[in-house]
């Protein structure tokens, strides 16, 4: 199977690779390449690409390898890695890098509730050790005064905002932000599905079908393909056979005939997969344990970015401008435009029965606004009433004004009751 290399992928790995090797006097060279981007777009695999192509050897680390109930073992085991890597190109006379997989999973900080432990601040500050002195890295209590070859370090990650902001400085990290074009898609999903017989012209349509979805969708779309083979197969076999038959069974020979890549049959089981996908959007479990919200409450949210009829958010799409009501006394609401968009009709409806139930329950209604940055970092600031809210309509009213004051912001909803100590409502009411 051909897989697809992306061109400006293979360029940017390739050049800062080759660079990290050259003999460039009087060039200071970054040694860490941290190439972020969403989930699910072969960020990892992209890489292992690369290094097949270019004969490189890596030496791997993981984000779960940045932590141990040991103080200063995540610290040796990087040192020892980057050593064994320098090691392989004096003995091999090969090219070799250092790729940690997921760096912000195992030292970024995500928001106020992610534990900042000592071994987090000794990986950040060996890293930066490091690529300061490629050449000169130490295991704990072993010094040597031979220099060692520098090993060029690849690191992926999806928000690097979330890591130590010295170590992702210029100089020491160049950043490679990966986000597949469209014939980036095509080419990798052609690879995909080479051995189906898929045209050109199916996979652009498949492509089409789900724009918002991700590369590894279309990997996980392959495998359901085989599920109803295997279904077949157990039942075939018998559920209490198909240990005997395929553990340590030298004689077990498996073959499935080949199925149905059809187009409109690829088409039905994506829409399954992103189906599954929206019940976790949807369900979100966590909260009901945590702040008790209740099932129709969870939905809200969805309610609310959902609520406009679909013609009326294709045309807002095709116009790139969002409409948001203008709250008078009683209650109403009047078109008028906005950055934001604070929805109208079903879900205006819902707002109001929310804020009534909140005001009911007796508890402190607060809102809390973030910028999509500060959003995505889960740091949100209160925003303080101007009058308190003493029924829907008012409080309709106070939202219309901090929507008015905070253009481009999100505004959340947010529920206290002060004898339990805890949140009973949260819920996004205005997106940018």
């Amino acid at each position: 199977m051909n897989y697809y290399i992306s061109p400006n992928f293979l360029d940017k790995l390739a050049v800062h690779i080759t660079k990290n090797y050259l003999n460039l006097p009087g060039l200071r060279v970054p040694l860490i390449l941290g190439i972020h981007g969403r989930k699910g777009e072969g960020k990892s695999f992209q890489c292992e690409l690369v290094f097949k192509l270019m004969g490189i050897e890596p030496v791997r680390m993981s984000a779960g390898e940045l932590e141990s109930p040991d103080a200063g073992d995540p610290v040796r085991l990087l040192r020892t890695r980057y050593r064994e890597a320098a090691e392989l190109i004096k003995v091999r006379g090969k090219m070799c890098v250092l790729l940690i997989n997921d760096l912000d999973a195992g030292a970024g900080r995500v928001d106020k509730s992610t534990q900042y432990t000592v071994n987090t601040q000794l990986v950040n500050g060996t890293l930066m050790n490091i690529a300061d002195n490629p050449t000169d890295v130490q295991l704990p209590g072993s010094y040597e005064t031979q220099p060692i070859n520098r090993v060029p370090i690849i690191v992926t990650g999806n928000d690097f905002s979330t890591l130590y902001a010295p170590l992702i400085r210029d100089g020491r990290m160049e950043k490679f932000y990966w986000e597949p074009s469209r014939d980036d898609r095509i080419g990798i999903v052609s690879g995909i599905f080479e051995e189906d017989g898929l045209s050109q012209t199916e996979v652009k349509q498949l492509i089409d079908t789900f724009p918002g979805q991700s590369v590894d969708f279309f990997g996980a779309l392959r495998s359901r393909v085989y599920d109803e083979q295997v279904r077949e197969f157990i039942h075939q076999v018998g559920l209490n056979k198909v240990s005997v038959q395929l553990v340590n069974n030298p004689e077990s020979t498996v073959r499935f005939r080949k199925s149905d890549f059809g187009l409109g049959h690829l088409i039905e089981l994506g829409n399954l997969i992103a189906h599954e996908q929206q019940q976790i959007h949807n369900t979100r479990l966590a909260q009901e344990y945590v702040t008790g919200a209740s099932q129709q409450q969870r939905g809200m949210e969805a309610t609310i970015s959902q609520a406009a009829p679909v013609e009326q958010r294709s045309q807002v799409s095709s116009a790139n401008l969002l409409k948001a009501p203008t709250i008078s006394n009683n209650g109403r609401s009047t078109s008028s435009p906005s950055n934001n968009s604070l929805s109208n009709g079903a879900a205006f409806t819902e707002i109001e029965r929310l804020l009534e139930q909140g005001i009911r329950q007796g508890g402190r209604l607060s809102l809390e606004i973030a910028n999509p940055r500060e959003k995505s970092q889960n740091k949100w600031q209160s925003w303080k009433w101007k009058n308190p809210p003493e029924n829907a309509a008012r409080a309709m009213t106070e939202i219309e004004e901090c929507l008015n004051e905070n253009p481009g912001c999100f505004i959340k909803l947010v529920g206290y009751n002060s004898k339990t100590q805890t949140r009973t409502l949260e819920k996004i009411i205005v997106r940018p």
